[in-house]
């Protein structure tokens, strides 16, 4: 089993719900993202680059931990604390987390956070999963392909609440799935792959 997704370049609107999703979801502190949206076009988000009115060009690309199957974040972690579990998703424990930094800079797409300073909410309670991931301060922070919900049978928050449903999910080991069914015959891309480390998002072109 091997869990990954696939992202509709063509259907993202860049509405920056499945960012709000995931924050909800899994009580992320103020000022944490783990899901972003990133836009190829001109040199300011939601601006495309060209001239107008016929040779304009954008694109939005969703980024988040992209559940590599050779995650080099695991690879460098000097406790084991980042882990890449057997159905591919990659998680860290902050019980061996020591906030070193290390996987960080061998990341090469910018998706995890180091928790360094108190954490802050904007309310005084929990929100989204019951089963939320506990977030704690001095420690590393990034998606966690929403493991929780995954364990329970569930699809990823920012997966079931896109409204463009520009996004699949699901086992790319089983032909039979969703998304491997999606991604059949179709062009797609993966972010950096000449880092070796083989993603498991795949973009849709």
């Amino acid at each position: 089993m091997r869990f990954g997704m696939a992202i509709d370049t063509s259907r993202c609107i860049g509405c920056h719900t499945c960012a709000v999703a995931c924050k909800m979801s899994n009580n992320l502190p103020n000022d944490v993202w783990w899901n972003h949206i990133k836009t190829d076009g001109g040199k300011s988000i939601d601006t495309a680059r060209g001239t107008y009115p016929d040779n304009l060009y954008q694109v939005y690309y969703p980024i988040n931990c992209q559940h590599c199957s050779k995650p080099v974040c695991v690879s460098v972690c000097p406790t084991g604390a980042s882990i890449q579990r057997e159905d591919g998703i990659v998680v860290v424990d902050s019980e061996k987390c020591i906030g070193c930094g290390s996987c960080v800079t061998a990341c090469p797409y910018d998706v995890r956070v180091l928790y360094e300073e108190e954490l802050n909410y904007s309310v005084d309670f929990a929100v989204g999963d019951s089963d939320a991931p506990k977030h704690v301060s001095g420690v590393m922070g990034k998606c966690n392909g929403c493991a929780h919900r995954v364990d329970r049978g569930e699809a990823p928050a920012c997966m079931e609440l896109c409204p463009a449903r520009a996004r699949y999910w699901g086992d790319l080991d089983d032909p039979e799935s969703d998304v491997s069914k999606y991604l059949e015959g179709k062009k797609t891309e993966r972010l950096f792959e000449s880092e070796g480390t083989e993603p498991n998002v795949f973009y849709v072109l």
